[in-house]
């Protein structure tokens, strides 16, 4: 139940979908970040600091507090909850540097073993901190609601140090229904470096050490996870095809052993869910997310219901395009005939970013500069390196570090532009403090996808050439696409497969039945998966690390596209209300957040605005063919 002090990562479903063909940037352009910002070393003086300091303040914490938060004031809870942040942040000041690390090079052996060791002590010395958040959530609600009212005086007077932590203790007690017993508990807690947290290591060390044989006519190179992928997006159609063949002879490989991991943290998952009487798999997610079941299941009935609308009829389209009849799963992110998507340097993609952002919001600008004027980005193409990119927030006291792969192409700047919004975000919510400046999922996609329209919008803005507008829209959509439409696919495939899991064991094949069944009703019949496709599920990596993320993504996807049409509309003080969204960090639910913008999530007509503007974009498309 305690907050978890290693901030899951958020990947961009771009990177994700790979966007490159065999050309990248000189390595000398690109930035690599320093960590010496958290901890100069693994084996340096103050990590073993920060550890001895924890164990002490954690210890100590535990001996005063525990058994005895009913007896504090208002005032007191709150200077302990003060305490708890400050602990907490060390822990997660370490956990996050060990993570950056091994996500640097997660096949170097001395960084792993350093990672599991961060994991193990960290584990252990919260365990002092975990009555806290249980006995708090024991709390009778008429007693927390006395404490926060507890101040001395006349009338009834919010007591203001514990009323400044009303919204973590609100998002706490969602969780009030579904707490253990404190034994359970802390048996949980302890067993999570042996559970989950070894599995997702298992498969990170796999991926990060499998190297696929692509034949000719790429040259018989073995590739990374990542590089391997990239090839999916190759202007050459044989290349696509070689490529998409030796990764499903890799993975195929390895299957046994993905599916052996699914198949274990699903049924690991199940049993928890259990014991915590979570109405169904992606509950848990939801209650983390704050939102409810309903808002969710109204997103994904509406995305689903428009499966035809969006993607059937753009796929179609470009199989024409393309010249087929029919398409395989390598040319789903093939480039389009008259694309002369060229390499675009460093510099220039930084310049284009940040160009968007300044035209936005000038202090939006302001802060993207810290992460380039400083090395807080690693964008090399490294081997060992984790795949994809994503935005780490680290702790309110340090700042945010940014993982990309960044091969060049349009597709990698706007990966660029989705992980620098997620920076910008962690850093204006960073005034929050440790324990409330974390947003919900759902949330959290927000600042990253708005920075990607904004980006999207001026480069289509600037351009005057039909056909390159042509070509930059229909790439717009295909990234829409994959942020809508493939993640909710994602998530009913994880849906499917948790729900069937529940009957028992599933075997390879079956998996790869429910991956193909999903992939064929989201992208629609102009696809001809082909069998070595039905292993490609295997690579994901938010099945292990974070069951149901995905819809997050489609979530904010939409979102944004209803938040950037009334920009557009001229709504008074956009960017002022914006930036203030983006400072209020975890304080705010989304119906408070989406308010001042005249928005709301739970309206089933909300979804369908955001879904219209990628409609929209494909009528243009249309128009055009």
């Amino acid at each position: 139940m305690r907050r978890n002090v290693s901030p899951v990562f958020s990947s961009s479903p771009a990177a994700i979908a790979a966007a490159s063909t065999a050309a990248t940037p000189a390595e000398d352009d690109l930035p690599a970040w320093d960590l010496s910002d958290l901890y100069p070393g693994a084996d340096s003086d103050t990590v073993r600091a920060d550890f001895a300091a924890a164990e002490a303040a954690a210890t100590a914490f535990e001996t005063r507090y525990a058994g005895k938060l009913s007896d504090l004031s208002g005032a007191a809870l709150a200077a302990a909850i003060g305490a708890y942040e400050q602990i907490d942040e060390i822990l997660g000041r370490l956990s996050s540097y060990a993570q950056l690390l091994f996500a640097g090079d997660s096949t170097d052996a001395a960084i792993g073993k350093f990672y599991q060791t961060v994991t193990e002590r960290v584990t252990a010395i919260s365990s002092h901190l975990l009555f806290f958040t249980l006995e708090l959530n024991r709390l009778d609600e008429a007693v927390l609601e006395a404490k926060l009212h507890s101040r001395a005086g006349p009338g009834d007077h919010a007591d203001p140090a514990l009323a400044h932590w009303r919204p973590w203790l609100r998002d706490l007690r969602v969780f009030r229904p579904h707490q253990l017993s404190d034994e359970l508990e802390k048996l949980l807690h302890e067993k999570e470096v042996t559970g989950h947290s070894a599995w997702s290591r298992l498969f990170d060390e796999t991926i990060a050490g499998m190297r696929i044989p692509v034949g000719e006519p790429v040259g018989g190179e073995a590739l990374t996870v990542s590089a391997a992928l990239n090839k999916l997006s190759d202007r050459d159609r044989a290349v696509r095809e070689a490529a998409g063949k030796a990764i499903g002879t890799a993975f195929a490989a390895n299957v046994k052993l993905f599916a052996l991991i699914t198949n274990t943290l699903a049924k690991d998952k199940e049993i928890i869910d259990t014991w915590r009487h979570y109405p169904r798999p992606g509950s848990s997610r939801n209650r983390a997310n704050m939102v409810e079941d309903e808002v969710v299941d109204a997103l994904v009935t509406a995305v689903a219901g428009d499966f035809p609308r969006l993607a059937h009829r753009y796929y179609a389209m470009k199989a024409k395009w393309l010249g087929l009849e029919k398409l395989q799963h390598w040319d789903r992110n093939a480039p389009l005939p008259d694309d002369d998507d060229h390499l675009i340097p460093w510099d220039v993609a930084r310049a284009r970013v940040l160009g968007a952002y300044g035209a936005f919001s000038p202090e939006l600008a302001a802060i993207g500069k810290r992460f380039f004027a400083a090395p807080w980005i690693d964008a090399k193409l490294s081997p060992g390196k984790s795949g994809g990119a994503f935005a780490h927030p680290t702790v309110p006291s340090a700042h945010p570090y940014l993982l990309l792969n960044y091969h060049g192409r349009a597709r990698d700047v706007m990966t660029l532009a989705h992980e620098l919004g997620h920076g910008v975000h962690q850093i204006l919510a960073g005034g929050q403090g440790y324990l409330m400046s974390g947003t919900p999922l759902t949330l959290a996609e927000t600042a990253s996808v708005f920075g990607e329209m904004l980006t999207f919008r001026a480069m289509l803005d600037a351009e005057t050439d039909q056909r390159r507008r042509r070509i930059m829209l229909a790439a717009k959509v295909e990234d829409m696409l994959n942020t809508v439409v493939r993640q909710t696919a994602f998530y009913l495939f994880e849906t499917r497969l948790h729900d069937e899991r529940r009957s028992g064991e599933i075997m390879a094949d079956r998996i790869g039945a429910i991956w193909r069944g999903i992939q064929t009703e989201s992208l629609g019949p102009v696809f001809e998966f082909s069998p070595d496709y039905d292993v490609f599920w295997a690579y994901i990596p938010h099945f292990i690390h974070s069951p149901f993320y995905v819809y997050a993504y489609a979530f904010g996807d939409c979102l944004v596209n209803a938040l950037y049409s009334v920009f557009q509309s001229g709504h008074p003080g956009f960017q002022a209300k914006y930036l203030d969204m983006l400072r209020a960090g975890g304080t705010k639910r989304h119906k408070e957040l989406l308010a001042p913008f005249g928005l709301d999530a739970s309206d089933p007509a909300f979804w369908r605005k955001g879904l219209d503007v990628i409609a929209g974009f494909i009528d243009e498309l249309e128009a055009e063919a």
